[in-house]
């Protein structure tokens, strides 16, 4: 049975957006939360069943209010909302690393801990989180956004394991590279897009589609004893150490 009533933060455009439009495909009413009050407006244009809620992850109240406008209790909370600040760790100001980790990580809790507490009242309920692969590798100049990425997976785990006996799932879905969202300007250069495709084992770089479809499998009853996992959709960039390095 689709889901039926869902939150996604970051859904103002991107991946998020992509994710929201999928959920209102199949018929759910769905939470957008985002800070960009404007182009929050201009996705409920094109998401069915959208119900627009502005405010930052990082508030407590701010998550508090848009869960209490949503009214219903959300089968399916999707933590997309995410940022980066480039440059090395060794020259990244504390101020960027640390508004790094209050999105990336502490929204992440924030919303999760919000929707944990109302669907453990209503028991049911799961949460997806978007990490990366950069959980697992990091990447250069990326600053804080791969250790906020790895903490985010060991929140989910966490959040199983105190609460599966609850009826509550908690997963995530690491992309790889993405062609949307946070990547866009990136791929804008076409040597990087080129060399980046050309990395991928797949030979294509991946859409918001291939992460909004990965979100509809594990919320899906499919996925149903599937819970604590990270789920990697990356066309199988993440193995491809050897295929790239030159052989002897």
């Amino acid at each position: 049975m689709p889901v039926k009533t869902a939150l996604v933060t970051g859904a103002a455009n991107g991946i998020g957006l992509e994710i929201a439009r999928s959920l209102g495909v199949q018929g759910a009413r769905v939470g957008l939360i985002d800070v960009d009050e404007t182009a929050l407006e201009t996705a409920c244009h094109v998401v069915d069943n959208a119900v627009p809620l502005v405010g930052s992850v990082a508030s407590e109240s701010d998550v508090s209010d848009a869960f209490d406008a949503f009214g219903d209790t959300p089968e399916l909370v999707v933590n997309n909302a995410g940022i980066v600040r480039f440059g090395p760790l060794s020259e990244l100001s504390v101020d960027d690393f640390r508004t790094v980790i209050d999105i990336n990580l502490m929204g992440v809790y924030i919303v999760t801990r919000e929707a944990t507490q109302r669907m453990r009242h209503a028991g049911r309920g799961q949460v997806i989180s978007l990490t990366s692969i950069n959980a697992y590798s990091p990447g250069p100049g990326a600053g804080a956004y791969p250790p906020s990425k790895s903490a985010v997976l060991q929140l989910m785990k966490q959040f199983a394991l105190e609460n599966a006996e609850y009826g509550l799932r908690y997963n995530s879905i690491a992309p790889g590279f993405i062609d949307g969202g946070m990547s866009t300007p990136i791929y804008a250069d076409p040597k990087v897009r080129a060399a980046r495709t050309k990395g991928v084992p797949q030979k294509r770089l991946g859409t918001p589609q291939d992460i909004a479809s990965a979100v509809l499998f594990l919320a899906s009853e499919e996925a149903s004893y599937i819970n604590g996992h990270d789920l990697v959709v990356d066309g199988a960039v993440t193995h491809a150490i050897l295929k790239n390095l030159p052989r002897a």
